[in-house]
């Protein structure tokens, strides 16, 4: 069945798909390094990371993100590997502020390296930004990221309350027997301070070691805490990927992303651009369209326009069932940018 979006959506957009899908919505990948090694993110062997030269530059990105808000998208996620672990990401940041039509900048981030950049960050132009962390406990966080800095992230997390970002949301990715057990400790974090929790049901991606019997459902989530707060849904933007709930009295709220057990296909507005500049329509699709490659070919912004269009007109309908994508030839977490 085809989506349908409002008339107006599409006179401004250009990035409709087959199935009447707008998109507003890039998530551009500024690098496949990461400082730390998350098991659900990093294969077991680690990969190989690519040459600065293959990576896009941030004039580069500044170019396609000017032709990409031209065509419709009003919002720009930084993404990674981590994207701190580019150097002076905040430069970008600040040549993307000034792209006329661009309404949100975002950043998702591990906070390692944010407690000496938020600042930066925040001053250049950075709206919103999402904070990863998936224990509260040190050595359970060494376990999962494999790198022993927990205290680096919860110093980034201090000083991200203290900047104030516009918005501030922490995600979770929730793998049965490894930290569900801590589902009521970040509730509990969320009713306290004034964030958002995000609470991610676990992906299969390219040797993570995804199974389904490591999948907690949202509907799961939501009633174990339900059973100590009082949750009430929050509508919000048809193409949101998260659910999400207030918790009565308190100061943060929750959200749940439901990938796995209620997808969000039909109302997908995003798109993706990876650290070698390829455009990916799908999380879940393996195919993909280099911009850089005609970029440095000397396609014109007209060309790139046609590439983006023709990425966009071969968009799935929706992603195949969990143990297909867990089986499927498709890049690592850490090489599309999430």
């Amino acid at each position: 069945m085809q989506v349908k979006n409002p008339p107006t959506l599409h006179k401004t957009n250009k990035l409709v798909d087959s199935f009447g899908r707008a998109h507003t919505y890039l998530r551009i990948s500024v690098t496949d390094r990461c400082n730390l090694r998350c098991v659900y993110c990093m294969p077991n062997e680690g990969i190989k990371w690519k040459s600065n030269k293959v990576l896009l530059s941030f004039e580069e990105i500044e170019r396609l993100a000017t032709i990409f808000v031209d065509m419709g998208i009003k919002k720009i996620r930084l993404t990674g590997g981590e994207p701190l672990v580019r150097r002076e990401l905040e430069v970008l940041v600040g040549k993307l502020r000034e792209i006329d039509g661009l309404e949100t900048i975002a950043m998702t981030t591990n906070a390692t390296l944010l407690a000496e950049k938020a600042v930066a960050l925040k001053k250049a132009g950075l709206d919103d930004l999402n904070i990863s962390l998936d224990s509260f406990k040190p050595s359970r966080f060494l376990e999962i990221s494999r790198r022993d800095d927990f205290y680096k992230v919860m110093e980034g997390i201090d000083q991200a309350f203290t900047v104030g970002f516009r918005s501030l949301k922490l995600n979770v990715v929730v793998m049965s027997g490894v930290n569900d057990d801590e589902v009521m400790d970040f509730a509990d974090f969320a009713f306290k301070n004034k964030i958002n929790v995000r609470f991610i049901e676990y992906m299969p991606f390219k040797d993570n070691g995804w199974t389904s019997e490591k999948v907690i459902t949202f509907a799961e989530l939501r009633d174990r805490i339900a059973a100590r707060y009082k949750l009430t849904a929050v509508s919000n933007d048809a193409s949101a990927v998260a659910k999400d709930y207030s918790l009565e009295g308190g100061k943060g709220s929750i959200s749940f992303i439901s990938s796995m057990s209620d997808s969000f296909c039909a109302t997908c507005n995003r798109v993706r651009l990876t650290a070698d500049g390829s455009i990916k329509s799908c999380l879940f699709y393996p195919a993909e369209t280099s911009l850089r490659d005609a970029m440095r070919s000397g396609a014109t912004d007209e060309e790139l326009r046609r590439l983006i269009l023709l990425s966009m007109s071969l968009k799935p309908e929706a992603h195949p069932p969990a143990e297909e994508i867990a089986a499927q030839e498709n890049r690592t977490m850490i090489e599309i940018g999430g």
